[in-house]
């Protein structure tokens, strides 16, 4: 691009520019960055970085198309009280701690994400727990990161808990039993390492005195968990369609249906039988979370499109030696990568660049290297994997805000500390061994 006499910007230069202007506005949060996604997509499609055709292919339909679904699926049998249900019934079991409300939906966060995408999870969860934070008349921050780190750990468990995953188990011919043997171990001593960590950072906001908690505990207890159904009709509906719904979502496979589908059709099949006002539902939506979605998918797809991200992955892939290296570099780099863009086209860019190296060595072990480092690098930062974004959504939807730097704080230490796990687990697996 000619900008003035004898000065010509490149393309992968401008891509570089609008992506950093992006991500800075971002973190200055005086814009809504649903709205600086959508500028900085804009500016790279009127100079035709991003040509008009190929947004299709950066913007990933399946992911939005699936959060569009479960969102009116959630959001229509809230209508029931069936979230206020759940949230009393698992409440009522922590006895009024707080310690054990963060533990005990962490847990159940975590193992539903590992059999789920953690995108679906954190819709069903992330209301439940504002909800019990209101009745317990304290911060729902602490529940709402511990949640997101559970659900990014629960979901590199599985083949079909993270989107990284079901790319990687396609392209490298990985089957379910294999994820669940490699990846399930480490992500269980993740997990306990995790909410060890948030215990004690956590303490002080989470820490009660007797009094307060046998209030809390009563409070709890005076709340009829029957009583919370405000509607058994579209209770007893919302219960089947999600059930039927998660079924799908196990035998999609062999169902020939994409996972977006699956949510669009128990949508339908709910807004349909339940009779709801589809404009009320519809209002309901994070629609700012959509479009920082699909706007930042086009700003990832400017470096994508003039080759920035493959020239830095090719980069590091060329100054590998051995097996042992390989893992640490594809680990750590998709790690620190996938905290600052959006894992699903870091993913596919390095698995053509991985399958280029089975020529010198045997990538088996590297293929599990990407998957850690692209799962649980979304840890890093509030906008480093869909579930972050989406928890974040709801909660400022409902009037509670986690800024980009208090997120950081403890996102980049749990990202560290969770590859550190994962990487020492490869290394003594596959070099060691």
């Amino acid at each position: 691009m000619i900008v003035g006499p004898g000065l010509t910007i490149g393309p992968e230069l401008i891509a570089v520019a609008v992506f950093l202007l992006t991500y800075a506005l971002i973190i200055d949060e005086r814009i809504h960055r649903a709205v600086v996604a959508m500028l900085g997509a804009s500016v790279v499609v009127l100079l035709h970085i991003v040509p008009w055709d190929m947004i299709p292919e950066y913007i990933d339909l399946g992911t939005i198309f699936l959060l569009i679904g479960m969102m009116i699926i959630v959001n229509t049998a809230r209508g029931s009280g069936l979230f206020e249900y759940i949230a009393i019934k698992t409440a009522k079991l922590a006895k009024g701690s707080p310690m054990r409300v963060l533990l005990l939906f962490s847990i159940v966060t975590g193992l539903t994400s590992a059999f789920l995408d953690n995108v679906t999870t954190v819709l069903l969860i992330t209301p439940m727990l504002l909800y019990v934070a209101s009745v317990m008349k304290t911060s729902p921050m602490p529940f709402l990161i511990a949640e997101i780190f559970a659900s990014n750990i629960g979901g590199a468990a599985t083949l079909i808990g993270d989107p990284p995953n079901i790319m990687i188990g396609s392209a490298a011919g990985l089957t379910f039993n294999e994820f669940i043997i490699n990846m399930a171990p480490m992500m269980a001593v993740n997990m306990v390492v995790v909410l060890g960590m948030l215990a004690l950072i956590y303490r002080k906001e989470l820490h009660v005195s007797p009094d307060e908690r046998e209030s809390i505990e009563r409070t709890f207890a005076e709340l009829k968990d029957r009583e919370a159904i405000r509607d058994w009709p579209l209770f007893k509906k919302s219960v089947i369609v999600i059930a039927l719904v998660i079924g799908m979502f196990f035998i999609h496979d062999q169902l020939g249906l994409e996972p977006a589908l699956v949510a669009l059709i128990g949508a339908s099949i709910l807004l349909f039988w339940s009779r709801q006002s589809p404009e009320e539902i519809f209002e309901k939506i994070e629609w700012p979370a959509l479009f920082f979605f699909g706007g930042l998918f086009v700003v990832v797809g400017a470096l994508v499109q003039t080759g920035v991200i493959a020239s830095v992955a090719q980069f590091v892939v060329e100054n590998v030696h051995s097996e042992g290296e390989a893992i640490l570099i594809i680990a750590w780099f998709s790690a620190i990568a996938s905290a600052i863009v959006d894992n699903i086209p870091l993913t596919a860019t390095l698995i053509p660049l991985i399958q280029d190296m089975s020529g010198s060595m045997d990538v088996y072990p590297l293929w599990w290297a990407l998957s850690l480092g692209a799962c649980l690098g979304g840890n890093g930062t509030v906008i480093g994997a869909s579930a972050n974004v989406v928890v974040l959504g709801i909660a400022a939807r409902n009037g509670f805000t986690i800024s980009f730097v208090e997120f950081l704080k403890v996102g980049m230490l749990v990202l560290f500390v969770t590859v550190a796990i994962g990487t020492a687990f490869l290394w003594f697996n596959f070099v060691v061994l």
